[in-house]
């Protein structure tokens, strides 16, 4: 095995050193797409998203400059139904308000992807990286790419009569941002956490439904935002004074509540979020005695810390009608309880 030397002579595996620049790099680009979700939010919450018509992703690097650009996206804005039927007689100015909160979104997305190709294309030239660790991180770039062109049919489909973006469409976006998101944590925590915790096969079990829950609530939240669910029913914990709100089952077929009904889709929200919480307090409570490494607790303590923040914000943002800074600190805590959930798995395995 090819080494270096400390300075005591101590010969150590230069794979262990790769791996960390390797692991540091994959956690900066995780980071990255956290800030990516978070600022997704915001434009969201702001109704930015539908300010730039139009897709270029090879020459979009750009905004307008001068007078005579910024009207000429303007105008481009105003042959769209968003317009026509909910801004109209929006200035000049009131449109550069919402349109550069979309133009960062999208300019960060290519700034992720610089970031994650160059280091990789220079990873490989040099051999650094495993056959099976390559393959991962191209999987992980072809993913990335398939963001963007997704992220553009999410905005397409609010550019038609229905100036809103589908709600199925939002949910398929932020579910692969978070898979991309917990994909790289997964790599990166495997490069640096090399002690394995021996933990039971329940625990191991347990480890898995957790995240499995998280990750279904945050996709029923994004179906939530979608539909703006989160404007009504602003009662706790019952929704209106009753536990099922009435009309659960008003659309047919019934399969059809479940995405488009807004009492529906609220209720279950909640009470998914209800069962990944009692769920993450179980785990948290029975891990105590599985007899796992203290390391191992203090990421099970981090998790269990986040899932009862993220509680609180679920609650205060309904109570409070959907403020749009506790509603972005709502879905910024979602994905670190991504990132936790993922941790957890990665450690007890």
């Amino acid at each position: 095995m090819d080494t270096s030397l400390k300075t005591d002579n101590t010969p150590v595996p230069l794979n262990t050193n790769r791996d960390t620049v390797i692991a540091v790099w994959l956690f900066t680009v995780a980071a990255m797409v956290f800030m990516m979700v978070v600022l997704g939010g915001v434009t969201r919450l702001t109704d930015s998203g539908l300010s730039m018509v139009e897709w270029r992703p090879v020459s979009g690097w750009l905004p307008p400059f001068g007078d005579a650009e910024w009207r000429e996206v303007f105008a481009k804005y105003r042959s769209y139904p968003e317009y026509q039927k909910i801004n109209a007689g929006m200035t000049l100015e009131e449109f550069e308000g919402i349109f550069w909160l979309e133009f960062l979104h999208r300019l960060w997305g290519r700034v992720i992807g610089v970031v994650f190709i160059v280091p990789l294309v220079y990873f490989v030239v040099r051999g650094w990286l495993s056959r099976q660790l390559r393959w991962r991180l191209v999987g992980a770039a072809v993913l990335g790419g398939l963001q963007g062109g997704l992220g553009w049919f999410m905005v397409k489909s609010g550019l038609v009569d229905r100036p809103d973006v589908s709600q199925y469409r939002l949910a398929a976006h932020l579910g692969l941002a978070l898979i991309i998101y917990g994909y790289l944590l997964w790599i990166a925590f495997g490069l640096v956490w090399k002690t394995p915790a021996n933990a039971p096969l329940r625990v191991r079990k347990f480890a898995v439904a957790v995240l499995a829950l998280v990750f279904i609530t945050a996709m029923s939240g994004a179906l939530v935002a979608g539909l703006d669910a989160g404007l009504t029913y602003n009662t706790f914990p019952l929704m209106d004074g009753d536990f099922v709100p009435e009309g659960y089952f008003q659309l047919q077929p019934f399969y059809l509540n479940f995405f488009e009904n807004i009492a529906a889709v609220q209720f279950d929200h909640r009470l998914l979020a209800e069962i990944t919480f009692i769920a993450v307090i179980t785990f948290w409570w029975t891990s105590r005695k599985s007899g796992l490494p203290s390391a191992v607790k203090r990421v099970i303590n981090g998790l269990a810390a986040v899932a009862v923040l993220q509680v609180g914000l679920g609650i205060s943002t309904l109570l409070l009608v959907v403020p749009i800074g506790l509603a972005a600190l709502h879905q910024a805590v979602a994905v670190i309880l991504i990132g936790f959930a993922v941790w957890n798995v990665r450690v007890t395995q």
